[in-house]
């Protein structure tokens, strides 16, 4: 990227399939000569009930937000062993620590991704590399702008009074988390400062699973 002095690649491999994962990592590792950071962040999302939830949006859902993260900690992890030193962070959900309805596929790949998470840096603890997971409760996506506005339109009140009904669904705090703000906890978690924090589920929720 021009802009920072940085090389950035992009690649459009489909992360659902295990081999294709592996060559993302392959590939960072041959082009940029390591991958020292690795932060798990893919998912997707569909509603249903238990008893109608269609079994291809399980094995989709699964495969994306659970299966993947597996994938690319395993193909990056040796590499971080061998240099000393590795960041892992799994972007997880409130839907990790807690449950809503119509969510199953969601919240199972959330709650496994925490659990993969800590089994990561339990192995990994004496060998310079953590492992953590962040927990986003409602973060401000241009999904979630569209998914205001159509509220809006649905029910006759203005955008920002929608924003308000809707964190405060499930928020104590009626305020959005910002993806700048996921960003910057993710830097932290890189630093110096952050070197022995491994094997945690950190909540940015507003304060949705102290309820």
């Amino acid at each position: 990227m021009r802009d920072f002095s940085v090389n950035v690649l992009y690649d459009g491999s489909d992360l659902s399939k295990p081999d294709q994962v592996q060559a993302v990592v392959e590939s960072t590792q041959m082009q940029l000569g390591a991958l020292d950071i690795l932060v798990n962040n893919a998912g997707v999302q569909f509603v249903a009930p238990v008893h109608e939830f269609p079994n291809d949006k399980w094995d989709a859902i699964i495969a994306l937000n659970l299966s993947a993260a597996f994938y690319a900690m395993k193909a990056a992890i040796p590499s971080m062993v061998s240099s000393g030193w590795g960041r892992i962070i799994n972007i997880a959900s409130a839907h990790g620590l807690v449950a809503s309805v119509n969510k199953v596929a969601y919240v199972a790949a959330k709650h496994g991704m925490i659990g993969a998470t800590k089994v990561a840096a339990l192995e990994l603890a004496n060998q310079g590399v953590t492992v953590n997971a962040l927990c986003p409760g409602w973060v401000l996506t241009p999904l979630v702008e569209r998914q205001l506005e159509e509220r809006a339109e649905a029910s006759g009140r203005d955008v920002k009074r929608e924003a308000e009904l809707l964190v405060a669904e499930k928020q104590p705090m009626h305020k959005f988390t910002t993806p700048e703000s996921i960003g910057d906890t993710v830097l932290f978690l890189c630093s110096d400062a952050a070197s022995t924090i491994t094997g945690a589920a950190l909540s940015i929720d507003g304060g949705w699973t102290a309820q």
